[in-house]
């Protein structure tokens, strides 16, 4: 019997996100055997600095792709928001899986349960490793303040509870979602109040661009409007250069057949701020005829089964509003963030 050999971090969170990869691709394919090889990463090791300082941009998928490279895995589970918009060469992402909820949630220290951000005490100390999260918060709730706190999910709200340094953290909904963790969620953060990352709340499955065998395999797991706004994200970000050390958010959303993008770039205070909303129609016909593709990737993704024409719609929506917020003056925010960024 075939085996799969299948990369993961070693997190717990990172183990159940592969498990239920793996339990889907073994419904679709019980004749095959699945192996998962865990592994620690830059991002899981250093866990004194702020991600946004460490300066690389694949801190959590580098060591992955680095036994994807040697043959000693065939596919590798990721977060979709840890993995660059764009892929070293000879890589690919094979799947982007059905999308969880991609809000952000608030876990309140034990004697704040029941509180919002809003009713929290003045100068109340919220934890956050993101500076997506902080700049949009600092702007929307001035009363609090925001330190990073780093490590994985067990970790994050080990410190929270133990420590009387916290009185809330944010987390993604998704991870505690799929670490069985709903009732710790004190409050959902929805986009008038912060927007989420690139890809948040999704899975992706990253290849060797050129192993045919295991495009075709994960490529089913493909969730056609998941992938499209996650290109559509991905997109966006590429075009504002934005990584973990800039302040960059989304929202997206699909209805009648138009994909609706909102981008925004904030300050790291949050001070400044600028956010447009575009569309784009991306509703094509089930069957398609697409010839051959020279490349098949759009910023690092393969869907060789869904319809190229939609794909290249919701790239072209990324683009379009990155473009949007650079004209009206973008760029500058963006750099002042970096340069302030890079000097602390």
């Amino acid at each position: 019997m075939r085996v799969i050999r299948v990369g993961t971090r070693k997190s717990q969170l990172a183990r159940i996100q592969t498990d239920s990869v793996v339990a889907m691709l073994k419904t679709l394919n019980p004749g095959l055997q699945f192996e998962i090889i865990a592994m620690s990463t830059t991002g899981d090791k250093i866990l004194d600095t702020a991600l946004s300082k460490i300066g690389e941009k694949s801190l959590f998928t580098k060591e992955l792709e680095h036994a994807l490279e040697r043959n000693e895995v065939d596919l590798v589970v990721h977060s979709l928001k840890d993995l660059p918009t764009v892929l070293p060469p000879g890589f690919t992402i094979g799947a982007v899986c059905k999308r969880e909820n991609p809000y952000d949630a608030v876990v309140f220290h034990p004697k704040f349960v029941g509180k919002t951000l809003e009713t929290l005490p003045e100068k109340s100390v919220v934890g956050t490793s993101s500076l997506r999260r902080a700049a949009q918060l600092q702007r929307k709730f001035p009363h609090l303040q925001f330190k990073s706190i780093r490590g994985n999910l067990n970790t994050r709200l080990q410190k929270l509870d133990e420590l009387q340094e916290f009185s809330a953290i944010i987390l993604a909904a998704a991870g505690l979602q799929r670490m069985g963790w709903q009732n710790r969620v004190g409050q959902i953060l929805h986009p008038e109040d912060c927007m989420y990352a690139v890809g948040q709340g999704a899975l992706g499955v990253e290849v060797r661009a050129k192993d045919q065998d295991m495009l075709d395999l994960v490529g089913m797991l493909h969730d056609p409007e998941t992938l499209l706004c996650c290109i559509a994200e991905r997109a966006f970000l590429r075009h504002l250069e934005g990584g973990c050390s800039v302040p960059v958010a989304v929202h997206t959303a699909i209805k009648d057949g138009q994909l609706y993008l909102t981008g925004g770039v904030w300050s790291l205070d949050g001070s400044e701020s600028m956010q447009e909303t575009m569309q784009a129609t991306i509703a094509v016909p089930a069957q398609h005829e697409d010839g051959p593709e020279d490349d098949p990737q759009l910023v690092g993704i393969t869907a060789q089964n869904i319809p190229r024409v939609a794909q290249l719609a919701a790239e072209n929506l990324g683009t379009s509003l990155a473009n949007l917020l650079l004209n009206k003056g973008a760029k500058s925010i963006l750099d002042v963030a970096r340069q302030l960024n890079d000097a602390h």
